[in-house]
């Protein structure tokens, strides 16, 4: 099953979370810290508490990366939980000179086996094309995100009058040329979202900054639904994955991306 239909296949049933497995030791239920791999046991019991209900993980490279080698094989492990059928995102957004980055994309697609990544542009096509050569993989690509430092290149003035962050949708829908694009919008720019929600098109959109960094799911569900798309992810990773410090965290994370998933189809 392609990344394309794995997606579209969640999309069909209404499934539009994308829950972030940014898995943190010190913020994981106590009684899980003594067990002999903590990080991996949780990742396992939100992914079974969740997987039902989900659209996608995403799994943040440097929350793995930070414990070397002993990151990287609780990183495959989490990826051998997660079911076949349920899309898997590489956060790791590289983006490289040409040779590099055919490396970085041997290394996420026929490696690890992702079915999408989250890459930067910002060094331009020939730095994105050898995860484009993919047409079976969706690649998600920065432009405008969620974080205040957002500001300082992404939101600039070109000399044609449009932001910069415009310019990258424009290229991103260039380059889709195998359907295998798409763009992270952040939720803490709603009002971007709205204004530029026709230029996006058809392309998928990862939407980060829900929850913890502020955005506000309504606003954005809204947008899509009142424009007739339906080809977004909502990620969400700490409200979700911590809501309960408790040893009854997996039935309070179900509980929670239920609550989710309603309130996301109530807008439709």
């Amino acid at each position: 099953m392609t990344a394309q239909q794995k997606l579209q296949q969640r999309i069909n049933q209404c499934l539009h979370v994308c829950v972030g497995l940014d898995t943190d030791f010190k913020k994981i239920p106590d009684h899980l810290k003594n067990v002999s791999n903590p990080i991996v046991e949780f990742n396992k019991i939100i992914i079974e508490s969740t997987y039902k209900e989900t659209a996608a993980y995403k799994i943040n490279f440097a929350f793995y990366e930070k414990d070397g080698t002993k990151g990287i094989d609780n990183l495959y492990k989490t990826l051998e939980l997660i079911p076949n059928d349920v899309l898997t995102i590489a956060d790791a957004k590289r983006g490289d000179i040409g040779n590099t980055s055919q490396m970085y994309a041997e290394s996420i697609y026929n490696h690890f086996n992702f079915d999408s990544i989250t890459l930067h542009p910002y060094m331009g096509f020939d730095s994105l094309s050898p995860f484009l050569d993919y047409k079976d993989k969706i690649n998600f690509i920065l432009a405008l995100t969620s974080n205040k430092g957002s500001e300082d290149f992404e939101k600039l003035k070109l000399s044609d009058g449009k932001f910069l962050y415009q310019k990258v949708i424009e290229k991103v829908d260039e380059w889709n040329k195998n359907q295998n694009c798409g763009i992270v919008f952040g939720a803490t720019n709603s009002s971007e979202l709205r204004d530029n929600i026709s230029s996006i098109k058809n392309l998928p959109v990862l939407v980060p900054g829900v929850g913890a960094q502020g955005g506000s799911l309504e606003e954005v569900v809204r947008i899509f639904k009142e424009n007739n798309s339906n080809q977004f992810l909502i990620n969400v990773s700490r409200s979700l994955i911590y809501a309960d410090p408790t040893i009854n965290f997996a039935a309070t994370t179900s509980r929670t991306i239920k609550d989710y998933n309603s309130l996301i189809l109530s807008l439709s």
